[in-house]
C-alpha cells in the first residue's frame, strides 16, 4: 500500500485469504440477524426484506471500508486510489454474504412459500453461509480438518443463538 513500508503492506487482509473470508463470516451472521429482526416484526413484503438484507450488507461494507481508511490515516499512511480499491475488495465478502439469503427470499413466491417460510429459508441460508465460510476460513488459515470442523461447530452454535432469538425472543 502506498504510504506504508512493504513489510506492513503484506499484513493487509486480502480477499482470497483466510482473513479475507472473515468478512463473509461476519456478513453471513449479520444477514441472519437482519432476517431475525425483520421476521420478528410480523408480516412484510418480500421486496422489503430483500432490500433490507442488501442495504444492511452495503452499509456494513461501507463502514468497514471507511474504518480501514481511517486506520490508515491514523497510522500516518496515505489514502489513495490503490488503498481505497484494496479496502473495497477486501471487505466485499460482507456484501456478497447477503446475496444468498436475499435470493432465497426473492424465489419463495415461485416455490409457493409464504412470508414466514421465506424468513426461515433466508435464515437457514444465511446460517449455512456462516458455517461454511467459517470452515473455509479455518482451512485457508492452515487449520487441520478437526480444527476446521471445530470452527464450523462453534459458528453453528453462534448461529443457533440467532435461531433461539427468532424462536423465543419476539423482541
Amino acid at each position: 500500500m502506498e504510504g506504508r513500508p512493504p513489510a506492513q503492506a503484506a499484513d493487509a487482509p486480502q480477499p482470497d485469504t483466510a482473513e479475507g473470508y472473515m468478512g463473509a463470516v461476519y456478513g453471513s451472521l449479520l444477514a441472519a440477524s437482519v432476517v431475525v429482526g425483520a421476521g420478528s416484526a410480523g408480516s412484510f413484503p418480500r421486496l422489503e426484506l430483500v432490500l433490507l438484507l442488501l442495504c444492511s450488507g452495503l452499509a456494513s461494507w461501507a463502514t468497514r471500508v471507511y474504518g480501514q481508511m481511517f486506520r490508515e490515516r491514523i497510522r500516518g499512511g496515505t489514502v489513495g486510489a490503490a488503498e481505497i480499491r484494496h479496502a473495497c475488495a477486501s471487505e466485499w465478502p460482507i456484501i456478497m454474504a447477503a446475496v444468498p439469503p436475499a435470493v432465497a427470499v426473492a424465489v419463495t413466491p415461485l416455490l409457493g412459500i409464504g412470508p414466514q417460510g421465506a424468513v426461515w429459508l433466508a435464515l437457514g441460508t444465511a446460517l449455512a453461509g456462516h458455517v461454511g465460510w467459517s470452515t473455509v476460513a479455518a482451512r485457508r488459515a492452515g487449520a487441520t480438518g478437526r480444527a476446521a470442523v471445530t470452527a464450523g461447530a462453534v459458528n453453528l452454535a453462534l448461529g443457533l443463538v440467532v435461531v433461539l432469538v427468532k424462536v423465543f425472543g419476539k423482541l
